[in-house]
């Protein structure tokens, strides 16, 4: 078994990794209220202390492609504490093009995999050098391995259970000559798991093919959220059901029987092409001081983040409104990656 693990994503970090949202061509009209809501996210994860003016939460490490982009990013986040970094890349989803980091409790290791646009759909220039350039910003030893997953895929406990969607990982276009057996291998092996939990389908019109993120997240060891219906035309109803249904059944890498906690979905939503969006309360990242929800102009928007912010009651929770970042495929657990910070025993974070 691998010494080194993905950590729980509410074990301390000591940085989030993000990109600024910079390419007018892929946002089009939502640029500017993307760049909005991802400076409310970094504010909110950063946490300022009012008395002392410096980070409680987070210590943001933001990507930056070019001369212009860097010096919007700095009026907009250079009172959080954020630091730049010129890196080019194609578009913000870091939870995918980022490396992973695996910790063995004394230090930590830039797991690196490929990457294939989700699939050949979105394949734009640079994403798939992101990995490599942030793990040698980031000073950590690296593996790298040869078969395609994006962070967004998998969701762990950090003791062991890698849970995940057959849509996404068994997709053919990820690693068409790997088996079911091939790939969970492959999977447990590279982050340091021991059991993994299967479920189906993700959202409706999902442009990754199901990324667990989207649909169920643990929030503690045993215990996993994930989304009900809300009104008789949720267009992910039988999805979500059947999905609760599969989780109350599975036993984690411990043995323990999972505790399934359900909030609501955002329901039926449309872009303004009429199409489903696949819009997500789940999509949450847990920082260190604060949890941020995605919301989306529902009337579910306020249930959602109250049921979550239970689920964390060390933490502040604060609903962001989404749907800019939603335009462009995700939320916010999307545009994130934790990097953890290693705690020694008696030493405290």
């Amino acid at each position: 078994m691998n010494a080194f693990c993905q950590p729980a994503e509410w074990t301390p970090h000591a940085a989030t990794w993000v990109a600024w949202p910079s390419a007018g061509d892929l946002w089009l009209e939502n640029l500017a209220p993307a760049q909005v809501a991802f400076t409310a996210m970094c504010a909110a994860l950063a946490d300022i202390d009012p008395a002392s003016g410096s980070p409680r939460g987070e210590h943001l490490k933001v990507l930056v492609p070019d001369a212009r982009s860097e010096a919007d990013a700095r009026v907009a986040l250079g009172p959080l504490g954020a630091q730049l970094f010129r890196v080019p890349f194609g578009d913000i989803w870091l939870r995918d093009t980022a490396p992973i980091f695996l910790t063995d409790d004394a230090s930590l290791v830039a797991a690196r995999f490929a990457f294939n646009g989700w699939g050949g759909k979105y394949v734009l220039d640079h994403d798939d050098a992101v990995s490599a350039r942030i793990a040698e910003l980031a000073g950590h030893a690296t593996k790298s391995h040869a078969f395609v997953l994006e962070g967004g895929s998998v969701e762990v406990d950090g003791e062991g259970t890698v849970l995940t969607t057959r849509q996404c990982l068994l997709n053919p276009n990820r690693n068409p000559s790997m088996s079911e057996a091939e790939v969970e291998r492959a999977v447990l092996e590279s982050l340091g798991g021991t059991k993994m939990l299967w479920l189906g389908d993700g959202l409706v019109n999902d442009h990754t093919d199901g990324h667990i993120d989207t649909v169920a997240r643990f929030v503690r060891p045993g215990v996993v959220v994930c989304m009900k219906p809300t009104g008789s035309d949720d267009p992910n109803a039988k999805i979500l059901e059947d999905m609760a249904k599969d989780l109350s059944a599975m036993t984690d890498a411990r043995g323990r029987k999972l505790e399934v906690v359900r909030v609501p979905s955002p329901g039926r939503l449309l872009s303004e092409d009429g199409k489903v969006v696949p819009a997500s309360y789940v999509n949450f990242y847990i920082g260190n001081t604060a949890v941020v929800v995605p919301t989306y102009g529902a009337s579910s928007d306020e249930d959602a983040v109250h049921g979550i912010a239970a689920l964390f009651p060390g933490r502040r929770t604060v609903g962001i409104d989404a749907r800019a970042i939603l335009s462009g495929g995700g939320a916010f657990h999307c545009i994130t990656q934790q990097e953890p910070r290693i705690v020694r025993p008696g030493k405290g974070p």
